[in-house]
């Protein structure tokens, strides 16, 4: 049983270093020098590398934070369909439902990992981009439906922030109504809500009406946090 649990988390362990690779980060030192946690918001997501950096690197972060979260759940899912693993599940234990949790898990510390990242002293990004990766993994209907509100929200106001926090709440709605494992519920409505904490800056923008639109610079920075 001890071995077993090692290997789970050897998985989750693996999980979060995944999610913690600092790509915004990356990309600002390689493209310009600078370090993006510096500049513009201080995160090391997506929005910030566009506002600081361009399109295109903001593109291949942005793809590259979602690919972090799908590799996640992705290797604990294919962890345990391993023969070798799945034929010395301890006695008692139920391998698909040990299974749901592990990919459960592994999609939390994936979004913990892009926003306290131990390669760059516990900062990070927003994770939204990261956990539409885990979305898209775990149900695709649920990841396809989120990126849906997204896009729409975005279309319609042109503010990132705010299409983020309403794709969370979606999520959250989405696992119900298509019934998803109760594992995968209660991590969405986890994960969710820690990406909305993660916006709180921008609430209170949004609330005061100063919150930044696509191409509109910040009128002044805060900590990504």
């Amino acid at each position: 049983m001890a071995l077993w649990l090692g290997y789970g988390l050897m998985v989750l362990l693996v999980a979060y270093l995944l999610g913690a690779t600092p790509t915004g980060y990356w990309a600002g030192k390689i493209l310009k020098g600078i370090d993006i946690r510096e500049h513009g918001s201080r995160s090391t997501g997506a929005t910030n590398v566009l506002r600081t950096l361009g399109k295109v690197p903001a593109l291949v972060v942005l793809l590259v934070d979602i690919f972090k979260g799908v590799a996640a759940v992705g290797l604990a899912r294919w962890f345990y369909t391993l023969p070798a693993i799945a034929n010395a599940v301890p006695e008692g234990v139920n391998l698909q439902t040990w299974t749901d949790w592990i990919v459960t898990l592994a999609g939390l510390l994936a979004i913990l990992g892009h926003s306290r990242s131990i390669w760059i002293n516990f900062t990070g990004g927003k994770s939204a981009a990261t956990g539409l990766g885990v979305l898209c993994a775990m149900a695709w209907q649920v990841g396809l439906g989120t990126a849906l509100v997204f896009g729409l929200v975005l279309a319609t106001f042109r503010i990132v922030s705010l299409s983020s926090i309403a794709a969370a709440v979606a999520a959250i709605a989405l696992m119900g109504i298509f019934q998803q494992p109760l594992a995968y519920q209660l991590m969405v409505i986890a994960g969710g809500l820690y990406v909305i904490w993660r916006h709180q800056a921008n609430i209170q923008r949004l609330l005061a009406g100063t919150e930044p639109k696509i191409g509109q610079k910040h009128q002044e920075s805060e900590p990504a946090n």
